[in-house]
């Protein structure tokens, strides 16, 4: 059996937005980890520590939320001050809920699936053995 990834999409958005649904399903705070030097990422320099920034993403927190296959906006105010945040779906290095520590870190490069291999041979056996 033979399957081609190539030319797939990264997975990263469709996770990223099943688990900001089930965070706020179950009535938790959504936050994601942005990696704040990757190109494209438009966020307050005040909130940046160590090239990293924490934005709360849940409804309350934010307006005109988009995540996007490519990019997450919205608009959201710091300190008062209103701004309009723009994060690349490849600089989110993780969401979570802010009450439990719940979600998912994200490879650094998913752009590239790891390579399959093609053989038809099976995996060897394993040497575990069923105990009753």
């Amino acid at each position: 059996m033979s399957s081609s990834l190539e030319g797939m999409t990264s997975n990263r958005p469709y996770l990223l937005r099943a688990l900001y649904e089930w965070i706020i399903d179950n009535g938790l705070t959504p936050h994601i980890l942005v990696d704040a030097e990757v190109d494209g990422v438009n966020v307050p320099d005040h909130v940046i520590q160590k090239g990293k920034v924490v934005l709360n993403i849940a409804t309350g927190a934010v307006e005109q939320l988009m995540l996007d296959d490519e990019i997450i906006d919205f608009k959201a105010r710091f300190s008062g001050k209103p701004y309009h945040i723009v994060v690349p779906m490849s600089a989110v290095i993780a969401i979570y809920a802010r009450e439990n520590g719940q979600g998912m870190m994200f490879a650094a490069d998913d752009s590239d699936p790891p390579p399959v291999d093609g053989s038809d041979t099976p995996p060897p056996r394993s040497h575990l053995k069923v105990v009753k």
